[in-house]
């Protein structure tokens, strides 16, 4: 590989705040929301123009998974539709990105999109703040607490934080998605499956199976969702195996197959689903959906037994979180030999340590969202966007805290974050 040398250059320090975010997705909104809340001068960086991540620009269908309190049951409560046809976890992603505009201007986040955060600054294992790119040029942010948000932890892994990437054995990651929404559906005969086992019987035979007979490989689930809009469905069925979502070159491809599965998505519905004869498409995900890729070292690790016995750990960052082993087919379609969604049996909520929040080697650092310290079956539960916006709110409060006390986040008191937490669910 050939190499160019940059010449040195001196970047423009535009902003010195006490917590910086990098990611503006759901995790990103709890953890900027929490540290404000919190009497802390805010930045969140988020490359694309909308904040939300993949509950707006990526246009998922509904908030999956079960958890309750703090700032979630705010977000649910202020961006549900009372006057359109839904749950209140039913998505609007148009409703969403205004109302989570709107909420970080009443806590005076102070809020750069169109940016990405490219690189980090660090110091003696300390980073100290981050480098972004964007139409203004390259510029250089300081802040005493940074938290990484990005879902792949970029600059977590630019700063030094040891991680791998996907399934321990081999490395391999779960499929990516783009996700789109179809409209003309009779929604009085339509069926919504709306996980791998769930085989509906329809007149031409269980739809799981049409879908694996029918659909070309890599394609070949049947995943749909009602929206917040009468005959609008959104549909989860375009898939690619094989790639790295941290791999500019793989997104790119990635993301052109899914587009080239939509219309042949399309047709086997009108075909072969009573309710979709005439659906077509009327909008698609910007930034194609990435499940896995880096799984952090910190200080605890959530692991697979922890959610299979509901743990309750007396230093946890996160309670009341609850979701099944969504794990999608590593080679294909469907959900994995080792996934478990509809007949997955435990029922109990488990809580997630503090020091999964907390990567090895860097201080100044804390994480939220996917890219905490978990293994690669415990990261298919907590990966879901409720569970990662009380991880962002975590991790905000506890920034708050390591700016009032000017200490590390690994040295956080973890009986005074969760007095914190408790109060924000009152």
């Amino acid at each position: 590989m050939e190499y160019y040398t940059e010449p040195e250059r001196k970047i423009p320090i535009v902003e010195n705040v006490d917590v910086l975010i990098a990611g503006g997705g759901p995790a990103g909104i709890g953890a900027a929301i929490a540290a404000a809340r919190h009497g802390c001068r805010t930045m969140l960086v988020e490359q694309a123009g909308d904040v939300g991540g993949i509950a707006t620009i990526g246009m998922m269908s509904h908030w999956t998974g079960a958890t309750k309190g703090g700032f979630y049951e705010e977000l649910l409560e202020r961006s549900r539709d009372d006057d359109i046809q839904g749950s209140k976890n039913v998505i609007n992603p148009e409703k969403l990105k205004n109302v989570l505009l709107q909420m970080l201007g009443e806590e005076k986040v102070l809020l750069r999109t169109y940016t990405l955060a490219v690189d980090a600054i660090v110091e003696n294992n300390c980073i100290k703040g981050i480098i972004t790119e964007s139409k203004t040029g390259r510029e250089a942010i300081n802040a005493k607490v940074v938290i990484d948000c990005s879902g792949d932890g970029d600059i977590a892994a630019r700063a030094g934080a040891p991680f791998y990437k996907g399934r321990e054995e081999d490395g391999t990651m779960q499929p990516m998605t783009l996700m789109f929404k179809i409209a003309g559906v009779d929604e009085s005969r339509a069926i919504f499956p709306g996980s791998f086992e769930t085989n509906t019987i329809t007149p031409k035979g269980p739809v799981q199976d049409l879908g694996k007979e029918n659909l070309p490989f890599p394609t070949g689930h049947v995943l749909l969702y009602r929206s917040t809009i009468p005959g609008v469905v959104t549909v989860n069925m375009t898939n690619v195996v094989g790639m790295d979502g941290t791999n500019a070159l793989d997104l790119s491809e990635g993301h052109r197959r899914c587009r080239m599965q939509m219309d042949t998505i399309v047709s086997f519905l009108r075909k072969y689903i009573d309710g979709y004869e005439n659906c077509y498409i009327i909008s698609s995900a910007s930034v194609i959906g990435v499940r896995e890729t880096r799984h952090f070292i910190g200080e605890s690790t959530i692991k697979k037994e922890d959610i299979l016995n509901a743990m309750q750990c007396e230093d946890w960052a996160v309670q009341d979180a609850h979701f099944n082993f969504d794990i999608h087919n590593m080679t294909g379609s469907g959900l994995d030999k080792t996934g478990c969604q509809e007949k997955f049996s435990q029922k109990g909520h488990y809580s997630i340590p503090y020091g999964c929040l907390v990567p090895l080697k860097i201080d100044g650092l804390l994480l939220a969202g996917r890219d905490i310290c978990g293994t690669h079956m415990a990261h298919s539960s907590y990966r879901v966007m409720p569970i990662c916006v009380k991880l962002g709110e975590a991790a905000g409060t506890a920034a708050s805290i390591c700016v009032k006390k000017e200490i590390y986040p690994r040295n956080v008191p973890v009986k005074e974050l969760q007095e914190l937490l408790k109060a924000s669910e009152n």
